[in-house]
């Protein structure tokens, strides 16, 4: 029997079929996102209705790695609330705590 020893970055690694932040983007499209989106996330009262007003707006509402994501239609991810200028921790401050329902990779999840 022969025993591999494996290094941190191994151990660690990520699968690629676990979901990923989603890539950084270019100013102009985090201020257009920033235009439609905001109004949306600044006036929601709970994350239940955060999540369905996104979805009127085509959009949907997820979590990677700590983060809050914004999705498009297909459930990919585009950036991240902290890019938008509202980050997981001050959303979580106004709107309590997200009960977030892990997916079976346990790094994403939904809202539950």
């Amino acid at each position: 029997m022969q025993i591999s020893a494996k290094t941190d970055a191994q151990l660690y690694a990520v699968p690629r079929s676990v979901p990923q932040l989603p890539q950084p983007r270019d100013c102009e499209t985090l201020y257009l996102w920033r235009c439609v989106l905001m109004p949306v996330v600044e006036g929601a009262h709970s994350w239940q209705a955060l999540a369905q007003d996104l979805s009127h707006k085509g959009y949907g509402l997820g979590f990677c790695r700590g983060h809050l994501v914004i999705l498009d239609e297909a459930g990919a991810p585009l950036c991240t609330g902290s890019s938008l200028g509202t980050p997981l921790r001050d959303l979580a401050a106004r709107l309590g705590r997200p009960n977030v329902r892990a997916h079976a990779n346990g790094v994403s999840g939904v809202l539950h």
